[in-house]
């Protein structure tokens, strides 16, 4: 990669204005959001069916085959055709093919899902029958228990929009109507996890910590639609820190890279730097939260057409939980092209009265980890959120959003994942 050109640019163009001071919390949100939609969406990709849960579909769902895709029973009993009492001919089980048409008086046994013959008018199901001998009598109605090709679904309709999450459920319809593979969009992320105290295993001793942000950001990202594909890691050297963020960069799969740690301005942070040593764009330089409030979000490429995006967490867990549910959850749905889950799906409150004296701070928002009541109407803090647990957040549903100036009782919430 291309290092610094001229004062002030950027790889391939102007750099757009450096954010200045703590960005107010929601304007951050929205910022993130926007430099998604801005940067484009993630290059739709083939992915088979056990690889695709959790993804959008980058195009519409289309029905390959009908649904259901022959003329098929509905109840086990007998096909019949004409009025009755009818003969029965012969039995059909399903997985068999067509068998041969029936003629007015006859009638075959038949099992739920097998192809009814041609000619047939209803199934008559067992419990309805009276057979006696070789012949079956009871009441019918035309049509009555008979599935046709494409009464639920036509060949060739579109059956869900492109931009719906892929869930167990959307796998299943998507299996039966004919489809091995999925075109889908899933924004794809490099993590750095920096700081020489930082361990992977084991348990830590003296001036040691347990890496908890690597663990938690892959199913974070899967949330928000999309895939950490590796955790890397880097000591707390500026030198290293360029080297393997310029090295997350410059792959062309990597949409986004999170760098956590080295986003505050201590002596062994150095994230601004290395962004400015790869003349990147930043947007948001701090977020005016607690916890959460060392956080970055900065991209190459020109700011009209922005590159890689460039998400700094706190080294902290739960400061780097805010922070990824302030700029990478948005970020990474809009790349996605889908909600952002942290909003609250369908039925989710988006606000609710707070118990538990909760006390707004002078000027930042805090985000205080609450748990709901199970009905819905009212939500309590759980305790335990310092920046440094994620305790509180474990236990809790959603974080309650509080404001400068907040005199409650109700509160905005930020749902977590579940």
């Amino acid at each position: 990669m291309r290092r610094r050109e001229a004062a002030g640019r950027g790889r391939g163009g102007e750099r757009g204005p450096r954010a200045r001071g703590p960005v107010p919390w929601q304007e951050a949100r929205a910022a993130a959001r926007w430099l998604g939609g801005r940067a484009g969406a993630a290059v739709p990709s083939r992915e088979p069916l056990a690889g695709a849960l959790g993804a959008t579909l980058a195009e519409d769902l289309l029905a390959l085959v009908g649904i259901p895709s022959y003329d098929a029973a509905a109840m086990d009993g007998y096909a019949v055709a004409g009025a009755g009492p009818w003969a029965v001919v012969g039995r059909v089980l399903a997985g068999e093919g067509p068998s041969a048409p029936l003629g007015s008086g006859q009638a075959v046994e038949i099992a739920t899902g097998a192809v009814v013959p041609e000619g047939t008018l209803a199934v008559l199901p067992y419990e309805a029958a009276h057979r006696g001998g070789g012949t079956v009598a009871g009441e019918v109605q035309p049509g009555r228990h008979v599935r046709r090709c494409g009464e639920d679904t036509e060949a060739g309709a579109a059956v869900l929009a492109a931009g719906t999450v892929v869930t167990p459920t959307v796998l299943g319809l998507a299996a039966s109507l004919g489809h091995d593979a999925l075109t889908v969009r899933r924004p794809r992320v490099t993590v750095l996890v920096t700081g020489d105290e930082v361990t992977a295993s084991g348990v830590p001793g003296p001036g040691v910590v347990r890496d908890a942000i690597g663990p938690m950001l892959p199913g974070l990202a899967a949330w928000a639609g999309a895939r950490v594909d590796r955790i890397d890691r880097a000591a707390d050297s500026a030198a290293e820190l360029v080297a393997a963020l310029d090295a997350a960069v410059s792959r062309p799969e990597t949409g986004v890279v999170v760098v956590c740690g080295a986003s505050s301005r201590g002596p062994a942070d150095h994230l601004r730097a290395a962004l400015d040593e790869l003349t990147a764009t930043v947007l948001v330089d701090s977020v005016a939260c607690r916890p959460g409030h060392p956080q970055l979000l900065a991209h190459t490429g020109r700011p009209e057409r922005p590159g890689t995006v460039i998400a700094g967490l706190p080294g902290n867990p739960n400061a780097a939980l805010v922070a990824g549910l302030t700029l990478l959850v948005p970020l990474l749905a809009a790349l996605a092209g889908r909600p952002d889950p942290a909003a609250g799906g369908p039925g989710a409150p988006r606000r609710i009265p707070l118990d538990g004296g909760v006390r707004p701070h002078a000027v930042d928002t805090r985000l205080v980890p609450v748990r709901v009541g199970a009905d819905g109407r009212r939500a309590e803090p759980v305790g335990h959120d310092r920046p440094g647990t994620l305790r509180g957040a474990a236990g809790a549903d959603a974080f309650a959003v509080i404001p400068p100036g907040w005199a409650g009782p109700d509160a905005e919430l930020l749902w977590l994942p579940r």
